[in-house]
């Protein structure tokens, strides 16, 4: 279970990362089953991305992996090509995406937009350090 408590913590985290590295994002955290949880537009964070962040999100829990690894196993003549049209086009399929785990099994995930896939995963992996 992701509480609310458990998404302020990991937004917190990952808004400290943001302020390090100077690029204001958005960031949302999914519970176990996909749904949103809590979400956080950083003063000039794109408004184009936070649906983005929240799809990440929902992608990193929908298939229980980071974003930026399906990325790869997505792409022409690889097994999941076409995956990003699957779910009415919900699915991300760059950085940003990263499953939150306790004691071993996913349980939400942490997804991050507003920079470069390098950044949104940096961000990412700082919020669910803190989960």
């Amino acid at each position: 279970m992701v509480t609310l408590a458990d998404a302020r913590r990991v937004i917190a985290a990952a808004e400290q990362k943001a302020g390090e590295i100077g690029q204001p994002m958005n960031i949302a955290v999914a519970d176990a089953g996909g749904n949103l949880v809590a979400h956080v537009r950083m003063d000039g964070a794109w408004m184009g991305s936070v649906d983005i962040s929240i799809k990440k999100a929902w992608t990193s829990r929908a298939f229980d992996i980071a974003t930026k690894d399906l990325a790869p196993l997505s792409q022409p003549g690889k097994d999941f090509f076409g995956i990003h049209a699957s779910n009415d086009g919900r699915v991300m399929i760059f950085a940003g995406g990263i499953p939150l785990k306790r004691d071993g099994q996913v349980v939400g995930a942490i997804g991050v937009s507003g920079g470069s896939g390098k950044q949104d995963h940096e961000v990412a992996e700082a919020g669910a350090k803190a989960f």
